[in-house]
């Protein structure tokens, strides 16, 4: 893929910012990110759009997931040429951002076929592995990524006492012992707030562990399955399934509530740092401020980043 223009915001080089509100199955995928060899969620989608555009054309995403992780509410942007925007309908009477919607649905599956069917996986007439769910310009300032306020995850747990569902293995973890939700929740307490998570990650070279986890709670559903959510402004590599991972071991009773505590203060990660499994993991939602806010909340974030951690790419979980 050839002539990449640069990317800018409204009123930069003459390109308008488009925001993706993306779903996507992880299962197929080695990840969000681009990956020689892999197939992964931005790359299909960045294939898709070079068919459309008939150039590259990069995508700024709110945060990456890791491979097996599923999202239902990811946003992304990326900036299109006036020509290439209003063109997108190639002579309809559509809207825009519906002309980009609809044109990305075919597209993508049939990209995602093309480099899977090479693997021996083809999924030629299945249910689309992602979906855009709306393409809109976005608001003047609006940077997927630095714009964000929080991203929030849900991971969901059937224990020994809930009885197992086929139809949900791909998206449920099945525990073989029984959790107590109490215990769960003790841990999760010890690790809310503004934290260096260092233990509970995996960092990047010159990065900073640092993050405000703003929401870490179990509960038991009426089903009896165990539903997980955790929102925090940003994570780092793996953060939320250690997290996961490491609660777990505090609900079952193998180790005591204070072992969170202590493993946050030891600023370690090591053999202990036990990750969840990835298939139940699920990016639910990204929040933005309001539109006045956006340009702003990109540049303190922005800022704060290239002073913490000069050299990091997007976190993901």
């Amino acid at each position: 893929m050839n002539d990449q223009l640069p990317a800018g915001p409204e009123g930069s080089g003459g390109l308008l910012r488009v925001r993706l509100d993306i779903a996507y199955d992880g299962a197929p995928f080695a990840g969000w990110a681009l990956q020689p060899g892999h197939v992964t969620v931005q790359g299909v989608l960045e294939e898709a759009l070079f068919t459309l555009l008939r150039r590259t054309a990069r995508l700024t995403v709110a945060g990456r997931t890791d491979a097996g992780v599923h999202a239902r509410g990811q946003v992304a942007h990326v900036d299109l040429t006036p020509g290439e925007w209003h063109g997108i309908g190639r002579g309809k009477d559509v809207a825009p951002g519906e002309a980009l919607t609809r044109r990305l649905g075919g597209t993508v599956n049939r990209v995602l076929s093309d480099q899977l069917t090479g693997r021996g996986r083809s999924i030629k007439n299945s249910i689309p592995a992602v979906v855009v769910k709306k393409a809109d310009q976005a608001p003047e300032g609006f940077d997927a990524r630095f714009s964000a306020l929080w991203r929030r995850y849900s991971y969901t747990i059937a224990d020994a006492r809930v009885e197992r569902d086929p139809l949900a293995r791909r998206t449920v973890l099945w525990y073989p012992g029984d959790l107590d939700v109490e215990l769960l929740n003790a841990g999760a307490a010890q690790l809310t707030g503004l934290q260096d998570f260092r233990a509970f990650c995996k960092p990047r070279e010159g990065a900073t562990t640092v993050r405000e986890l703003q929401r870490f709670a179990y509960r038991r559903r009426p089903d009896g399955m165990i539903e997980v959510t955790v929102q925090a402004d940003a994570f780092c590599h793996n953060m939320v399934r250690a997290l996961v991972g490491s609660t777990l071991r505090v609900g079952s009773g193998e180790l005591p509530v204070t072992w969170i505590a202590e493993r946050l203060a030891a600023r370690v990660k090591d053999a202990r740092s036990v990750l969840a499994p990835p298939h139940p993991l699920v990016l639910e939602e990204v929040a933005y401020p309001g539109v006045e806010e956006l340009g702003l909340r990109a540049e303190l974030t922005r800022a704060r980043r290239a002073a913490e951690e000069p050299r990091e790419a997007a976190g993901g979980a």
